[in-house]
């Protein structure tokens, strides 16, 4: 019989078993052991890689469910190749990393994460907290997929404008300004791009030298590795940003951000922008109704056989 496997953390596996009592569902914390070979079905969460090594495991794999929006940590060119079907649901998060980076802005446009790290260091530092009015601060949005979209939204009732990055493949009706124009025009950017080739590390010593006389407000909501961490560390330090706020961050971007004894107003979070309960919960509902639909077309995953 073949099997459903749910990576920890990627959707409730017990509501899954409740919903499709006839399915034979697993739960395993990663893939680094080797998976039920039966596994026809694989729901995935961010930070697990699934490339070739991790297909080979998997020989009767049909179906990956991405109960969220990234994707660069899957190889879609291996699934594609294998006959494998894709799902993700790249909307359901959205508004909710918006609030996040509107909420990261608040915070660092008042300097609060410097002020909390100075007390945390044992320094009482109220006058180096002097903040900004968020209204009077231009933002400025790199990346118009779902997340990019959302923070517009979040953003524009509190900022004094909004812009995206121009690009070609960016929806029509933006307000866009030319890439130069934003970096030398905006106070707060967000990068909300995704993970590829062309913009891995796009965010580092140039783009931080071009937005230099602004002394801006960064703020990754996308992928941590769109940045060059170090860089933007060394700048806040050195006063070439004003603060700092990074949401994607996973257990192996921790010894990045280890280490400083100066106060800084840098927020971090363990990849928290989309966790809110009532996502969770649509997500869930989500994955349960697409793997009923699965299940429903695929007789294999109750009676089982071969293809």
């Amino acid at each position: 019989m073949s099997a459903v496997l749910v990576l920890h953390g990627a959707a409730d596996a017990n509501a899954i078993r409740r919903a499709l009592p006839d399915v034979l569902v697993h739960e395993v914390p990663d893939l680094d052991s080797p998976p039920p070979a039966n596994t026809a079905v694989l729901v995935l969460r961010s930070g697990v890689r699934l490339g070739g090594r991790e297909l080979d495991a998997l020989p009767r794999l049909r179906h990956v469910v991405r109960t969220g929006s990234g994707i660069d940590h899957i190889d879609v060119n291996a699934l594609r190749h294998r006959g494998i079907t894709l799902h993700r649901n790249a909307e359901a998060g959205a508004d909710a990393v918006g609030e996040w980076v509107l909420a990261a802005a608040l915070a660092l446009a008042r300097q609060i994460p410097l002020g909390q790290h100075a007390l945390m260091l044992g320094r009482h530092e109220k006058q180096a907290c002097m903040g900004a009015s968020l209204g009077s601060l231009t933002a400025g949005i790199w990346g118009a997929g779902p997340v990019g979209l959302a923070t517009a939204r979040a953003l524009a009732p509190y900022v004094g404008r909004t812009a995206f990055a121009a690009w070609p493949s960016n929806p029509p009706g933006l307000r866009e300004l030319p890439q130069t124009a934003l970096m030398e025009q905006s106070q707060v950017h967000v990068i909300a791009l995704p993970l590829r080739p062309t913009t891995e590390q796009s965010i580092g010593a140039d783009f931080l030298a071009r937005v230099a006389p602004q002394r801006p407000l960064l703020i990754c909501a996308g992928r941590l590795e769109t940045l060059d961490v170090t860089a933007c560390l060394r700048a806040l330090a050195d006063g070439r940003l004003w603060g700092l706020a990074l949401d994607p961050v996973e257990r192996k971007h921790l010894p990045l951000l280890t280490g400083s004894t100066t106060p800084l107003n840098l927020l971090v979070s363990p990849h928290i922008g989309a966790q809110r309960s009532d996502v969770r919960g649509a997500l869930d509902r989500w994955a349960i109704d697409l793997l009923r639909t699965i299940t429903a077309d695929e007789k294999i995953l109750i009676e089982g056989g071969h293809r």
